[in-house]
């Protein structure tokens, strides 16, 4: 454990304790309430109770003045009733390593045949800010044809709170953004000094409800779940995604969408023919 001044990832993990700490009431853990309390949600000095540290220790972790072991912010994240994604979430700050390098702005031939061989099934392939670097024509069919959007668009993020029609091509919108956001603030917490991550918060905190939902500091992480699309042309899909990291590309993934029934494999085979 050490001291020292407070850096942007530091800042950020202090700042998602204190949201967390403050949505929690003493009945949440077992400690008896006052109808004299002003503090919204737990004190710090309770928290630390329960988490077996010093007050002062916690205080100067929500500050962002120290960094700390594995074992301590367990001990946090279990005082705090976090669930499984925001307890990854706080883990992910034990370390700050070396930033990585940076992945290329384009994929392989390898990798590129990989996407467009998966057709009639949607498939791209995502950077680290997700934005989309690739595609095969069942993503266009599925989606829109990114070619005819400005490289800053081609993203998912802007897709799914910028481009209106995802709004009604999602039948569960609200769930997958949210979702979907949540993936992305954990990860641009992670990197403030990443210009391309805060061109994508600042065009997402134009959205109301992105910046209402970020304002939130709501995490979460990719699970592996069937979407239901609503398409225009297609009709009612299911489809599975499916993702995978690109082990000679290290920081792009491929993204596929497999359909879940014999329905949406028969629409997806029309659609794209």
């Amino acid at each position: 454990m050490s001291g020292g001044g407070a850096n942007g990832p530091d800042r950020e993990l202090g700042a998602f304790l204190r949201s967390r700490r403050e949505r929690l009431v003493p009945a949440d853990v077992g400690l008896p309430g006052s109808p004299r309390r002003r503090t919204p949600g737990l004190r710090r000095a309770e928290v630390a109770a329960l988490a077996g540290i010093s007050s002062s220790w916690y205080a100067w972790l929500e500050q962002g003045r120290v960094r700390t072991s594995e074992q301590v912010l367990r001990s946090v994240a279990r005082a705090l009733h976090l669930d499984a994604d925001e307890t990854a979430h706080v883990m992910s700050f034990v370390a700050h390593a070396a930033p990585a390098k940076q992945p290329p702005g384009w994929v392989s031939r390898n990798l590129l045949s990989l996407v467009e061989s998966l057709a009639p099934n949607p498939a791209v392939v995502l950077d680290p800010h997700w934005d989309l670097l690739a595609w095969n024509s069942g993503y266009t069919a599925l989606l829109t044809d990114l070619a005819r959007l400005a490289p800053k668009q081609r993203n998912l993020l802007w897709l799914v709170f910028r481009w209106p029609p995802a709004r009604t091509l999602l039948a569960s919108w609200e769930h997958e953004a949210r979702s979907l956001l949540g993936q992305f603030r954990a990860k641009a917490a992670r990197h403030p000094q990443d210009g391309r991550y805060a061109e994508i918060t600042a065009e997402l905190l134009a959205d109301p409800d992105a910046a209402r939902w970020y304002g939130d500091r709501e995490t979460s992480a990719f699970h592996p779940a069937v979407r239901h699309f609503r398409h225009p042309v297609a009709g009612d899909l299911r489809l599975r995604y499916v993702k995978l990291a690109a082990v000679d590309e290290p920081g792009h993934h491929l993204l596929a969408y497999l359909p879940d029934d014999p329905a949406t494999e028969s629409a997806l085979g029309l659609l794209v023919g």
